[in-house]
């Protein structure tokens, strides 16, 4: 089993929960934990598939672990302890791993934190069974402190295996995801990209290195006052018969008072003076941020001696989100224990550059494809535009054609020739809707050589011309889908995101082959 052994002994692990059961990674294997994206839907996947995110330029599959754990509902309306709807849907994660040279993303329930486990604690999947998951997805469990089971620890690679037998593995004649970059060396990744941990005091976002976080653990029920101490000094804990001096990050700062410590986590930092727990509202997200997106301090506000526990400012999703990246070195040496902390007024006092972002240049137009893309089932779809002949509305009549696959509607004429009919939604195993008909239906017809068809799609998205920069292999679900759909364009404007399925026109006219793949999904 895979895991970070630090100095002290110890191994580090996500933990979080699905469906109420306590789950734990190595995290030496988790490359993200995110809010989860806006997903979009693929078709003739897994059932546990819950659709497709992007992420760094990259399309990943995202799986649901309450399907592949078979634990019922989707954790919607739920709350963290399962109880009655309390907005608990916002605490949902995506844990973002890599699988054969593709990063897959997991969707978890919520993200309780990040743990230091000794050795000890650490029984092999032998000894902690567990009759509500497969043995053979268990790489051990984290035993509690009297040596009772507490949270188990998946094994990545037998999950998403068992979920796409063909993720990273291009058959013959199709072009290989794992063909794609490969992940860059730990010594890169260190020399231009920054780990951070976002955290949030009075609904402010603030990030301190993952190097220096050595784990986050609940607020304990009891907290230790210390008499004639500074207001952000909240007292002592114990963590595992340690004691452990706590900081409040809202008093440190002087923003909001805060109304009690029920509720909340205590990341534990690593300082020269030694471990440090740091009490704040939550823990968000572990991002990693390119060096070139965090940017210094401004100078009018660095020669203040309130700002020198900043490190920098990481800009995100072009500038529309700034947040503060703490040193944990420095974080305690300002002297703003008097509540005249200076960090508060970041809600929207720092700008990002102007006009930031990408600018495509005629040359880029230039290098481009065009695609006539419609709209299937809240996805959108895209086929060459010189394999499009045209687009029609939805015939009134169409003819059955006997022994014709199940995804063939019929035929209709079209100038005198027959035209067979194609059920998208059919053929690619997607649920009949409403918009399968009316109005905004459109029949695309498509030709190559001799041979035509007729697509039955549910409405017409227009012509879109995508940079080559901005197309890239599809992840491999399956043989099917990978046939069928084998890149993706992944398009930005003004904030808005398109991820784009791109349909190959060859393959859509051999009906026969068609019908021996779909046979089976």
């Amino acid at each position: 089993m895979a895991a970070i052994i630090r100095r002290d002994g110890v191994r580090s692990f996500v933990l979080f929960t699905v469906g109420g059961m306590e789950l734990a990674l190595p995290l030496d294997g988790v490359l993200e934990i995110l809010r989860p994206p806006v997903l979009v839907p693929i078709p003739l996947g897994p059932p546990s598939l819950e659709g497709l995110a992007r992420r760094r330029g990259a399309v990943l599959p995202v799986i649901g672990l309450r399907r592949v754990l078979g634990l019922a509902g989707d954790g919607e309306g739920e709350t963290d302890d399962g109880g009655a709807d309390d907005g608990g849907t916002k605490a949902a994660r995506l844990l973002i791993l890599r699988h054969n040279g593709q990063p897959v993303g997991l969707l978890v329930d919520r993200v309780a934190g990040l743990a230091a486990v000794g050795e000890d604690r650490i029984a092999d999947a032998g000894t902690a069974p567990d009759p509500s998951i497969d043995a053979g997805l268990l790489a051990g469990a984290i035993l509690t402190g009297d040596g009772r089971e507490g949270a188990l620890i998946l094994d990545p690679g037998p999950l998403i295996e068992r979920q796409f037998a063909d993720l990273g593995r291009g058959s013959a004649g199709i072009a290989d995801f794992s063909g794609a970059p490969q992940p860059k060396t730990a010594e890169a990744i260190r020399q231009d990209e920054e780990q951070l941990v976002v955290l949030t005091v009075a609904e402010q976002e603030f990030a301190l290195p993952v190097a220096a976080v050595r784990e986050v653990v609940p607020i304990p029920e009891t907290v230790t006052r210390v008499p004639r101490a500074r207001a952000h000094l909240l007292g002592m804990m114990t963590l595992r018969d340690a004691l452990l001096p706590l900081v409040g990050l809202r008093e440190l700062f002087g923003l909001d008072a805060r109304k009690g410590m029920d509720r909340g986590k205590v990341a534990v930092l690593r300082t020269a003076e030694g471990l440090v727990g740091v009490a704040v509202e939550d823990v968000r997200e572990i991002l990693r941020v390119p060096r070139e997106r965090i940017d210094p301090v401004p100078p009018l506000m660095a020669r203040e001696a309130e700002f020198e526990d900043m490190d920098g400012i990481a800009r995100l999703n072009g500038g529309a989100r700034l947040i503060p990246v703490l040193s944990a070195e420095r974080l305690f040496r300002h002297g703003a224990g008097d509540g005249a902390g200076a960090a508060a007024g970041f809600g929207g006092g720092v700008q990002g550059r102007e006009g930031e972002g990408t600018v495509a240049t005629d040359a880029d137009v230039e290098r481009a494809e065009a695609f006539v893309v419609f709209r299937l089932a809240s996805a959108e779809y895209g086929l060459p535009v010189g394999a499009v002949q045209e687009v029609l509305r939805r015939p009134d009549a169409v003819t059955p054609l006997p022994n014709a696959p199940d995804f063939v509607s019929g035929v209709t004429t079209l100038r005198g020739a027959v035209l067979p009919l194609v059920a998208l939604r059919r053929l690619l195993r997607l649920p009949e809707g409403r918009e399968n008909g009316g109005d905004r239906g459109r029949v695309v017809v498509i030709a190559a050589g001799a041979a035509r068809a007729g697509l039955l799609v549910d409405g017409m998205a227009g012509i879109v011309r995508i940079p080559d920069g901005a197309i890239g292999p599809a992840p491999v679900v399956s043989q099917a889908q990978h046939r069928l759909i084998r890149r993706i364009g992944a398009l930005e404007n003004a904030g808005e995101r398109r991820m784009i399925l791109l349909m190959d026109p060859a393959e859509l006219l051999d009906m026969d082959q068609l019908a021996d793949l779909l046979a089976t999904v």
